[in-house]
């Protein structure tokens, strides 16, 4: 590799990581937001509420338009195992 040739090629990994870091840094910054309301949406599918709402579902006693991808026993467990696996993953890059 020139000299040439080697600096576009680390220019490119400063770019690259540079936007990289960014899109990291706004997601996370996204997700600081929303760390409350996850608390709120993981009470809600272990508390009685979800089995309440998931039987009246199942029974046919709510709406045929409501948007109800709470009610799905996957959707809410997929999501907060993908956030552990996450945190999880975080902290091994944290410790480079």
């Amino acid at each position: 590799m020139n000299q040439i040739e080697r600096i576009t090629y680390i220019e490119n990994i400063l770019n690259e990581a540079g936007e990289a870091l960014s899109a990291l840094e706004q997601a996370l910054d996204r997700y600081d937001a929303l760390r409350r309301r996850l608390a709120e949406l993981e009470s809600y599918y272990s508390g009685p509420h979800w089995r309440q709402d998931f039987d009246d579902d199942s029974a046919g006693k709510l709406p045929r338009d409501l948007r109800r991808g709470v009610l799905s026993e996957d959707a809410v467990y997929d999501l907060l195992t993908d956030r552990n696996r996450l945190l999880k993953r975080i902290k091994e890059l944290g410790k480079d």
